[in-house]
């Protein structure tokens, strides 16, 4: 989503932002629980199933609904139980801050943080300090975390760093190998199945019919296949385009469509329910997330971060135990006002 070249200025209306943001330099203490870390990663990187046959595309015309029973396009969600949900505001940064940033960022307006936690077009790839001691941490001061899979872009994506990674010939086959190299990564940190896990497709070319296609297969198969594996699958884009055709689709009552919706529109202020994109009943109830501005730079406790501002009424990650050898979901906690 982010790449380690320094933000240009945008228009405070910019719909489909090409996100580029480097993450800060932050000297903080490692809060990593390491018994925690080693309980939940050795049972973490169990091997995901084999996965599904790749079916032809197909369509349906059932209607939209929440997220834990039918998707946003009626296909059934496969997930071991009722998501969490979490309505507030959250940001989302290139890098996973310390735990030492986290803490100082409670007395901030935030309830929950984006992480951008795998996928082969993350900009910042190398995550110091996200781990499951990291994911454990943050949950118990209170965070709710919303994670972010940047995986295959567009052919005709449009921020110069994210070209390299185009979906190839075989964008259905891609997709189903990328859903499951994103369970891989959610078990590995400790999300536990009913999770959501947010498909990060960066702004690309309107108009371009072959490019929408081929983009749309990709991310149905990512779709169906994070399903079959017990995870929400969410999806992320900007307003102007990947929303809009995944729209458009829901609209013709195309399968296989993500179950929430992120839409980047930055006006400077949260517009959940007044998306011109997205008709009023698309993705309701509790499956939005807007994001509304976009490389600002925060302090809370002596402690800066450039973010992205977002606004949430949408499932977040629940944690799994590993005390029985098996996941299973934490018990939900209250929302933050």
């Amino acid at each position: 989503m982010s790449t380690r070249t320094p933000p240009r200025p945008r228009p405070a209306t910019m719909s489909a932002p090409a996100r580029s943001r480097s993450a800060l330099p932050l000297a903080g203490v490692r809060a990593v629980a390491f018994a925690l870390m080693a309980a939940v990663a050795g049972t973490a990187l169990l091997d995901v199933p084999a996965p599904t046959a790749a079916p032809p595309p197909a369509t349906a015309a059932p209607a939209p609904g929440a997220p834990g029973t039918p998707g946003a396009s009626g296909s059934p969600v496969s997930v071991a139980s009722t998501p969490v949900h979490f309505t507030g505001k959250a940001f989302d940064t290139c890098e996973a801050p310390s735990v030492e940033t986290m803490r100082a960022w409670r007395g901030s307006p935030y309830g929950a943080v984006g992480i951008y936690f795998g996928g082969r077009g993350r900009g910042c790839p190398g995550q110091r300090e996200l781990n499951p001691g990291w994911v454990a941490s943050v949950q118990a001061m209170g965070w709710r975390l919303l994670p972010v899979f940047v995986g295959s872009q567009a052919p005709c994506v449009e921020a110069p760093a994210k070209k390299p990674f185009a979906i190839g010939a075989d964008p259905w086959g891609q997709g189903t190998r990328e859903a499951g190299d994103a369970v891989r990564a959610a078990r590995a940190l400790g999300l536990g199945t009913s999770s959501p896990l947010y498909l990060d497709i960066e702004a690309y070319r309107r108009g371009d019919a072959q490019c929408a296609a081929t983009t749309l297969s990709f991310v149905r198969a990512w779709n169906r296949e994070v399903r079959r594996l017990g995870y929400l699958p969410g999806f992320y884009s900007s307003a102007d385009t990947g929303v809009r055709d995944i729209e458009a689709q829901r609209r013709a009552g195309t399968a296989d469509l993500p179950a929430v919706m992120w839409f980047a529109r930055w006006l400077g202020k949260p517009a959940l329910a007044t998306e011109p994109t997205l008709a009023p009943e698309a993705w309701t109830p509790r499956a939005r997330i807007h994001q509304y501005a976009g490389n600002v730079t925060e302090t809370y406790g002596g402690h800066r971060l450039v973010i992205d501002r977002n606004a949430v009424d949408a499932p977040v990650a629940r944690l799994a135990t590993a005390r029985t050898g098996a996941y299973s979901a934490v018990s939900r906690v209250p929302d933050r006002p």
